[in-house]
């Protein structure tokens, strides 16, 4: 289940021009660097919109602040969603056919909200945002909003309604050993709304990420998330399980209420600015360039849209694999698997929200012409991401079993759904970094806006890996062997990605790269095997996970200060400044 930022009064978003206080000298990776590189001949010149300023490292900082504040949030409540459906409705067939079902939202996520979608959209907005600058004619960005809005949304509407009715065949297909189908299908039929309604919000995500406007998009989850626990507990004495799936549609509609307010005003505000922008800098820009500028302002690139589309379904539908493969297993494999997941993820899903702050950022870079700018901020991106989600991989290895047992282990959750769960988790835990890695890798290959195909053909790879992988080991292993499928083929997808960056890419340094990541992935291996001896020690798992998290955490500081990991050094910087401020605006 997907969970998923200190605004200002008015518009609960972070501007360049707030007062900020000031940033440290040693800045962490995801800010921007400090050199630019050297300025092109005067007709060359990259123009930097008046109204969207290159980001400085206190802009990033904020925005970061904002992103992690409301991230931390959604995935706290995501945690208290999870433990109110194993409550409520324990790990047995009543909650393997919602999980059916809820494979709807969990692609509807990723290939409208984080992933598909946001990589054909942001850039689009960011090339609107610069044409603006440039003196266009007429609004490129309302243009582009007035040629992709309706179409889109009746596209969303048209998949949600088919799959609503084509729900029976959809349940057969996905889960055919499935014990209650029927519940399944009724599930799917209140699920299938969030495609509307996660369409909708992961466009005005994308647009108001390219305006630089990061709280909103980053509440959404706090809203879908209420949404989803207070239908579980008001309905769930009545409808049963299907009150989750009520919960889904609710929430949907509250992502996209969330935004809209924050998305009319920015266009509004915008246009206004806009028009004095365009008539300042027309005197400057060639009639031909202005011309070219506005063409296509108004439409989407659709090779574009198919790749990523392509893209997200394919990573997604490891989801399909799991499932297929698990449904005929004994009751409560789905539910095992969900749960170990969505736990294992935490890790990633915190360290990929710095990438959220900073591809508007490199893709801005990249429509503006500063190459350079674009490469150290991927390059940074990785360095953090690695070691912030190699430590959570650390930790969810060695205290896999005291984390479950404190989540969930209640009600209808008993303990041997609990140690069930946490051998599947410590399987998934592995492929933690090949996730993290798909994640911000594939976000260089998309942010230029062009289309690519080679990162479709690394997740059909990929896919290809964890199908075959699962088929062969299902049978003997179970869900263990479904969970190692997953890890092995996102791992298998992560290193193709890597190895196409360059010509196909941002043109990162790769050699320097793996130098640089086989440092914090050799102090995670023994920070875990430390903490999980660590756990040994308590018969309490609540001693025990504190216990382990905290040998793990030492542990893995000092062995990446010894290995000379920047990373994981530039992530502690980063976390320390985030700390620092989160506290400083929630107490002052």
């Amino acid at each position: 289940m997907t969970s998923g930022p200190v605004t200002t009064a008015e518009t609960g978003s972070v501007t360049p021009a707030e007062p900020l206080p000031d940033a440290p000298t040693a800045s962490g990776p995801v800010l921007a660097p400090t050199t630019q590189p050297s300025a092109p001949t005067p007709q060359h010149t990259p123009r930097t919109p008046p109204d969207h300023p290159p980001p400085t490292r206190r802009f990033l900082a904020r925005a970061a602040v904002v992103t992690a504040s409301l991230s931390v949030a959604a995935a706290l409540l995501g945690l208290l969603r999870d433990q109110s459906l194993a409550r409520l409705f324990g790990a047995g067939r009543d909650t393997d056919a919602f999980l059916v079902a809820w494979t709807v939202p969990e692609f509807a996520a990723t290939l409208l909200i984080e992933d598909g979608l946001a990589f054909a959209l942001v850039p689009a907005f960011s090339r609107a945002l610069a044409r603006r600058a440039q003196g266009a004619p007429g609004d490129p960005v309302r243009a582009l909003v007035a040629g992709t809005l309706p179409r889109l949304a009746l596209a969303f509407a048209a998949v949600g309604g088919g799959l609503a009715l084509a729900a029976p065949q959809f349940v057969a297909a996905l889960a055919p050993g499935l014990p209650d189908q029927a519940l399944a299908v009724d599930c799917t039929r209140l699920t299938a709304t969030c495609v509307f309604s996660f369409g909708l919000a992961g466009y005005c995500s994308a647009a108001l990420r390219a305006h630089r406007r990061f709280s909103a998009p980053a509440a959404i989850y706090i809203a879908y998330n209420l949404g989803i626990i207070t239908a579980m507990h008001t309905l769930g004495g009545h409808w049963g399980v299907r009150s989750a799936a009520v919960g889904v549609a609710a929430g949907g509609c509250l992502m996209v209420v969330v935004q809209l307010p924050f998305l009319v005003r920015e266009l509004r505000k915008r246009g206004a600015a806009g028009s004095e922008t365009r008539a300042e800098a027309g005197a400057g820009a060639g009639a031909g360039a202005g011309a070219g500028a506005g063409a296509g302002a108004g439409a989407l690139d659709v090779p574009l849209m198919a790749t990523v589309l392509l893209f997200a379904l394919c990573r997604q539908s490891q989801v399909l694999i799991e499932r297929f493969l698990a449904s005929g297993l004994p009751a409560g494999a789905i539910s095992h698997l969900n749960y170990a997941q969505k736990v294992a993820q935490i890790p990633m899903t915190l360290s990929m929200m710095l990438c959220t702050v900073t591809f508007p950022v490199v893709a801005r870079a990249l429509a503006e012409g500063h190459t350079e700018r674009a490469r150290a901020q991927v390059e940074r991106d990785l360095a953090v991401a690695a070691a912030l989600v190699l430590l959570g991989a650390a930790t969810v290895v060695a205290c896999a079993p005291q984390l479950i047992g404190l989540l969930f282990q209640r009600g209808a959750f008993t303990a041997q759904d609990t140690a069930a769960t946490a051998v599947v988790m410590r399987i998934y835990a592995l492929g933690l970094l090949g996730q993290t890695l798909t994640g911000v890798l594939v976000r260089s290959y998309f942010s230029a806006g062009r289309a690519t195909w080679y990162p479709v053909t690394a997740m059909a790879a990929g896919i290809a890996a964890t199908s075959c992988i699962g088929a062969w080991s299902v049978g003997s292993w179970g869900v263990t062997g479904i969970a190692a499928a997953n890890a092995i083929g996102i791992t298998v997808t992560a290193v193709l990605l890597l190895a196409g960056m360059g010509r196909r890419s941002v043109p990162v340094r790769v050699p320097r790269l793996l130098r640089e990541l086989s440092r914090p992935l050799r102090a995670a291996t023994i920070a875990a095997l430390a903490g999980e001896f660590a756990t040994r020690l308590s018969a309490s798992p609540l001693a025990g996970l504190v216990a382990g998290g905290a040998t793990v955490t030492v542990v893995f500081v000092l062995l990446g200060g010894a290995l000379g990991d920047q990373g994981c050094t530039a992530a502690l910087r980063t976390v320390g400044t985030l700390t620092r401020r989160l506290a400083h605006a929630l107490l002052r």
